[in-house]
């Protein structure tokens, strides 16, 4: 049962979702641009602090209520709700975690006020999944700067006009076994040597900012090293553990908006004398989309109850992520099938939520990666 404060939250941002995104928000995807007007408005309601401190900035709430935002959002737009997500778990939690009092000041008020978006550049075009092995991003320490060499993939928020900062994962040396000693640098948006592509043309997400970066003698202040050096790779397992609760929240708010759409479909559409609701091939399908939904909620949920309570939690995050990004793909192909040819067509919203649900398969660690994971948790071997 969620707490009043949390029930609250939730209605707050339904609202929001249903009054200021979902009247905007087909013409921005259709035309690829960014939601800036929808990002100033979250900020306003605080929504990009709402796990960060009071006294840096923030609304002083927990990682759950994140979560919430994040499902209520995605119920209409994943655009908008995944670059809410990558701008807190990605972008300012790592300052949060790790950060120095310095770093905090300078930068955690206006990320929590949505002023300024963070990014985290780990992905590389050369590899995905095989971190630190596939690696080849590097930072060398040349007296009070360092110089960063390589190149990022698929980096949210990176390219925006109010991007403020990409927290870089970089080998910074090697250690005693030749395992590479892997550190995060916050790299400002605009430092020379900074390379920012153009914007990926994507399958979905397309109000999403996404971008390929490249360092070439990049200079920071060796003050720009976030937490202890050589712990990047540490940081970085705990940071996309909880990034996987709040991306399964994201899809199961998808999940849910298949069904939310389903039901409203199957009782204006007539066939055959009836609404299409009234046959029991439709019920069931609709059925199947909300037990799906639900289950993937209940599976976030819990997840996130154990990270909240100081508890072990990377197997519940796994599955978690596993069973919701499932749910929303298979939402979104049944809520197609409901939809009919009306589900092809862009101008419907069950169109974006197809185009946007694969992805949730891949994103902050694939499927077959989650599958790894809890095997391990269970004592299996393997990588």
């Amino acid at each position: 049962m969620l707490t009043e404060d949390h029930e609250d939250l939730r209605e707050t941002v339904e609202a929001f979702a249903r009054d200021e995104v979902a009247p905007v928000i087909g013409d921005l995807y259709e035309k690829g641009e960014f939601p800036y007007e929808i990002v100033r408005k979250m900020g306003a309601m605080g929504l990009f602090g709402l796990p960060i401190p009071e006294e840096n900035g923030g609304m002083g709430g927990d990682y759950f209520a994140l979560c919430l935002a994040l499902e209520e959002l995605a119920r209409v737009d994943s655009s908008v709700a995944i670059t809410l997500e990558a701008a807190v778990s990605l972008g300012a939690m790592p300052l949060h975690r790790f950060g120095t009092a310095a770093q905090k000041d300078e930068w955690l008020p206006r990320l929590a006020a949505g002023e300024l978006l963070g990014a985290f550049g780990l992905t590389e075009p050369g590899g995905g999944s095989d971190v630190p092995g596939g690696m080849r991003t590097t930072a060398v320490l040349d007296g009070h700067e360092w110089v960063i060499n390589g190149s990022k993939a698929f980096i949210t928020n990176s390219g925006t006009s109010i991007t403020g900062f990409i927290g870089v994962a970089a080998i910074t040396g090697r250690r005693p076994d030749g395992r590479p000693e892997i550190s995060t640098i916050i790299v400002p948006a605009g430092t020379p040597g900074l390379g920012v592509s153009e914007k990926y043309s994507k399958v979905g997400w397309s109000s999403s900012d996404t971008r390929e970066l490249s360092f070439t003698d990049c200079r920071v202040p060796a003050d720009n090293l976030l937490g202890e050096r050589g712990r990047g790779y540490a940081q970085f397992l705990q940071t996309l553990d909880e990034g996987r609760i709040a991306i399964a929240a994201l899809s199961v708010g998808l999940a849910q908006g298949c069904v939310d759409e389903s039901v409203r479909y199957v009782a204006e559409r007539h066939a055959f004398g009836h609404p299409i609701g009234h046959y029991q091939a439709m019920q069931f399908k609709v059925a199947d989309m909300e037990v799906r939904a639900h289950t993937a909620r209940l599976a976030y949920y819990h997840a996130a109850e154990r990270m909240l309570r100081g508890l072990p939690f990377k197997k519940e995050a796994a599955i978690a992520k596993l069973v919701a990004s499932n749910a929303a793909m298979d939402n979104a192909r049944d809520a197609t099938q409901v939809f009919g040819g009306y589900g092809f067509m862009n101008e419907y919203p069950v169109g974006r939520f197809y185009r946007d649900a694969k992805i949730l398969e891949i994103g902050e660690g694939t499927s077959e990666i989650q599958r790894l994971l809890i095997a391990r948790e269970l004592g299996l071997g393997g990588l």
